[in-house]
């Protein structure tokens, strides 16, 4: 997907479907659960550096997130096979769209500007390094070389209630640019009270 195909984007009002989602480990879940909200996020590829430091975010306040109620579901468009060598402690779904299927669908798209954006360039250098450092003390693994997908995927959020209706979205305009925790938990504080599926 392109800059050209932005205009396939969805907002907040619309209504998506549920669907059986199968994540990288566990068994298959409903993207949709009554009684609660749906963070789902789009990354780009497994072992992405600068994904892995917001992953990481998500992860040191997980606890807090599903307190508000909230259930992460996280795409990356990389097959299963390598998303099992970057998530086995990951505390929430990881989903394999190598196909991008649902990134066409949401409308989540490509561009050289993910890496190009001067806004992002500080951080691509602090999580190459983070990301060196963990290589070399045995603890992360380095990214394919050549990831699927490519390196240009932009980020994606979506605050989805119990009912399918989207409540809020967020689409990247560089490698970094989605909503952090504080954000996420703002924006379901607000989230009207809908009646479940």
């Amino acid at each position: 997907m392109t800059d050209s195909d932005a205009s396939h984007r969805l907002h907040p009002g619309e209504v998506i479907r549920d669907r059986e989602l199968t994540p990288v480990t566990g068994p298959a879940i409903r993207l949709l659960q009554p009684g609660h909200l749906v963070h789902l996020q789009f990354r780009r590829f497994a072992g992405c550096p600068v994904c892995n430091l917001h992953l990481r975010s998500i992860v040191r306040r997980h606890a807090e997130i599903e307190a508000a109620g909230i259930r992460e579901v996280v795409l990356f468009h990389s097959s299963a096979d390598e998303l099992r060598e970057y998530t086995p402690d990951l505390p929430f779904a990881v989903i394999a769209d190598p196909d991008r299927r649902l990134y066409v669908e949401f409308g989540v798209e490509s561009a050289k500007r993910a890496l190009l954006n001067p806004r992002v360039w500080g951080t691509i250098v602090r999580a190459v390094l983070r990301n060196t450092w963990g290589i070399v003390r045995g603890r992360e693994r380095a990214p394919a070389a050549m990831p699927r997908g490519g390196r240009f995927g932009l980020p994606a959020d979506f605050l989805i209630a119990a009912d399918g209706t989207i409540l809020a979205c967020k689409y990247g305009d560089h490698a970094y640019d989605q909503w952090p925790v504080d954000e996420l938990l703002t924006l379901a504080a607000r989230a009207p009270v809908l009646d479940d599926r």
